[in-house]
This record gives structure tokens, sequence and C-alpha cells, in this order.
């Protein structure tokens, strides 16, 4: 394919920045670095397959050189995934590493056009709760404590082991609740932990966790839904008990 000289259009870049290499560009123009602050939304498509090639050519760098391959696609991604790797390797700055790397990303473009979103579990109740949870702990000889983060719908997002203790306590850090929290834009909690004895008793050191949690969340303005302790075949629920 007969390479051409002149630039996208479509994706504008500054003359100050166009004969630069990317490591001498203003930090908030250089595509890793945007990416991380602004968010992958943010780039350009040659912005973004910029990234996946690392570096460009003595002449250019690798966002004008992807730029100027985008070109000769016609600016179309689809286009793009149908080159093979010898039609890349013709552009000066692209090996076959880089060519392959460019056509993996397509392939896992197409692929996840192919897919259904994932299904969320509705944990809206100490029971769903349970049931999504008990065969993770269903087995565990020794507490663990976990967090189940919530969209406004009551659909999990994550959830993530906060400790994994002894047999009768597990160590647990009410600002890592938190944090996991903001981090995944929660606006909906839940926690939960084992008891490997078998009693459903909550602990004077659960109960007063459980309103520890309650406060931050409060502060928060998080909801927090429940604290459900789980043991082989039964639950307890602060929230059933009116206890949360």
């Amino acid at each position: 394919m007969k390479t051409k000289e002149t630039s996208n259009h479509n994706y504008p870049l500054s003359t100050s920045n166009s004969k630069l290499s990317i490591n001498q560009w203003a930090e908030e123009d250089r595509p890793r670095e945007k990416m991380a602050m602004q968010g992958a939304e943010a780039l350009t498509n040659a912005e973004l397959l910029a990234i996946l090639i690392g570096s460009g050519s003595t002449k250019e760098s690798a966002v004008e050189l992807m730029k100027r391959i985008l070109a000769d696609c016609h600016n179309s991604l689809n286009t793009l995934g149908k080159m093979s790797v010898s039609d890349l390797c013709r552009y000066n700055g692209i090996g076959e590493a880089k060519a392959i790397s460019i056509l993996a990303a397509c392939e896992l473009g197409k692929r996840r056009q192919t897919e259904s979103p994932e299904e969320r579990p509705d944990l809206g109740t100490a029971t769903r709760i349970y049931n999504h949870m008990h065969a993770v702990m269903q087995d565990l000889d020794v507490e663990e404590f976990w967090v189940l983060l919530m969209n406004q719908h009551y659909r999990l997002i994550k959830k993530v082991r906060i400790s994994h203790g002894g047999i009768t306590e597990t160590s647990v850090d009410i600002r890592i609740i938190i944090r996991e929290a903001v981090l995944a834009n929660s606006t909906i909690l839940a926690v939960c932990h084992n008891h490997p004895s078998g009693n459903l008793s909550p602990s004077h050191q659960d109960d007063n966790l459980t309103q520890s949690i309650r406060r931050a969340c409060e502060l928060m303005r998080i909801h927090f839904l429940d604290h459900v302790i789980i043991t082989d075949g039964q639950y307890y629920s602060y929230h059933e008990q009116g206890k949360c």
C-alpha cells in the first residue's frame, strides 16, 4: 500500500508538537498520560493506537505515524483491521511486532462486539447476598471479610476480600472498605463474613464493626445495605434484624 504524506485532518495536532517526539510534548498531550488523566474516551483513534505501538520513527511520532496509516484507511478502524501484517510493515516505523499488536487490538474490538454484556447479579436482599457468597465461603476454616459494591439498582459492580484471618475473628480496616467503594463509583455496599464454627450469633465485635461501617457510609453518602454473617446452610442479616 502506498503511503500518503498528508496529515489526517480529523486528528488535529498542534504545529508546535508535530515535529517533537512524544517525550518532548507537554505531559497532558502525551497519549498515556492523557488517558490516565482524562480516560480512554478523550483520546483519538490515532492516540489509542500510538499507545499500542509505543514509538514511531525518526521522522514522525507514534501518533503522527498512526494518523498517516488511518488516513490511508479512510479513517476506518474496520478497514485497518482488514490489513495484513505485511501491509502494515510497509510503513516506516512499523515492524512485525507493532503490526501484530495493531491487528490483535482490532480483533479484540471485533470479538467484543459479538459478546453480550455481562449480567450483574442483583444483591438487593440478604438471601441473594447469601446465595452469591455461600459458594465462596462455605468451606473456609478461617474467617474472611468481604465487601460487595453495587450500583444504585443493587447490581454487583465487584466484590473484594478485605481480610483473611483467624478462626474466631479477622481484622477489618474500614478505610479500605470506603476506598474500594469510592474507586468503584459504588452507591450501595454490603459486607459479609463467615463464622467457621457454624454459630450464627454476631459477636460484640461484629456489632461494633457494623455500626462503624454504617457511620462511615453515612459520612460518604453511600447506602449501607447489610452485614450478613454466613455459615454453611444459614445466614444472619443485620438488616433483617433491624440492626443496620
